[in-house]
């Protein structure tokens, strides 16, 4: 037993400074669409430091050696004009646990390209963008070997969010949705009121097995809309919403689906808490985003809202 209890609290010793291996790929263009620019976080043996990235302070290690094989692969999608790192500390506190997480800048719909962020086409790209993510990492991807493809979920923020649902079968209805419409009016927002969205086929991806959406932005207004979605959701609300998605939007989303989500409703928060608690910089840069509600805590209610996401994966992707 003496030797047994050192070995022991070594062993947890390593395990709490495990940090999050960072690495940045390029999935390259095809017919489906263009290069898509990504960055994969993996379980990785080595002490955590700071990785300053512009105004966004991660908590890894670069280009660190994959640890572990059969891993379970949770894939990210951002909101309208969003970053792949809006979202790092949920990606870190995942790979800490042992996942393989990748996110993307959708193209046209991103901080680094908004060109395209009110036409419809973005709608129809998004789903397709994760698609071929996946197709990516589980294919040429340089951790290929170390995933399991049959336990993949996902996570999206607001447009991402839709972006989930419609992976996971959903067939939008933007003509009834209600959808708010911003001044100047963008194009999309012309087409609906004037019926002129073209019938396009969506992108579903069965390989999904557990979602969790975020204050998620619904084109989903009948249960017919979303009758072949049955993958498990966790679903989170906003008290006030923000950025097109109302507050109205993720209750009336929990009575429509076919199977009950496992909802949370977050007190005396707007649409930007879900993202990651921003760096000094950051809040200079981007006080839109960064300022909560006054008396909302981002950074404590982060620490329990990864948590509880971790929780959701590690049951369902199990």
């Amino acid at each position: 037993m003496k030797t047994l209890i050192p070995a022991v609290l070594l062993f947890l010793l390593s395990t709490f400074a495990h940090a999050a291996g960072i690495k940045f790929v390029q999935i390259p263009a095809d017919a489906n669409g263009p290069a898509l620019r990504a960055i994969v976080w993996t379980p990785c043996a080595d002490p955590a430091e700071d990785v300053p990235l512009g105004p966004y302070v991660l908590r890894g290690r670069r280009d660190c050696a994959t640890l572990g094989d059969k891993l379970p692969l949770v894939v990210i999608s951002h909101g309208h004009t969003g970053s792949f790192l809006g979202h790092h500390d949920l990606a870190e506190t995942l790979a800490d646990a042992g996942f393989v997480v990748a996110a993307i800048n959708h193209p046209g719909d991103s901080f680094v390209d908004p060109s395209r962020a009110g036409d419809y086409s973005v709608f129809v790209e998004r789903p397709t963008d994760i698609k071929r993510l996946i197709d990516y990492l589980l294919g040429a991807g340089p951790d290929a070997r170390n995933i399991d493809a049959q336990r993949i979920g996902f996570f999206g923020f607001s447009r991402g969010g839709y972006t989930g649902l419609v992976l996971a079968g959903g067939e939008p209805d933007f003509l009834h949705a209600g959808l708010t419409c911003p001044t100047p009016r963008p194009p999309i927002c012309q087409q609906i009121e004037n019926k002129t969205l073209p019938a396009t086929a969506m992108t579903h991806d069965p390989r999904i097995k557990a979602l969790v959406l975020a204050d998620p932005l619904n084109a989903f207004p009948a249960p017919d809309d979303l009758k072949n979605v049955h993958a498990p959701i966790q679903l989170w609300a906003s008290q006030f919403g923000g950025d097109g998605v109302m507050p109205h939007d993720a209750p009336a989303l929990a009575r429509t689906l076919a199977q009950r989500p496992d909802y949370h409703s977050v007190p005396d928060s707007a649409h930007f808490a879900f993202l990651a608690p921003c760096s000094e910089r950051m809040k200079n840069q981007e006080p839109e985003i960064c300022t909560d509600p006054k008396g909302f805590d981002r950074a404590a209610f982060h620490r329990q809202f990864d948590e509880s996401v971790l929780a959701f994966f590690k049951a369902n992707l199990n």
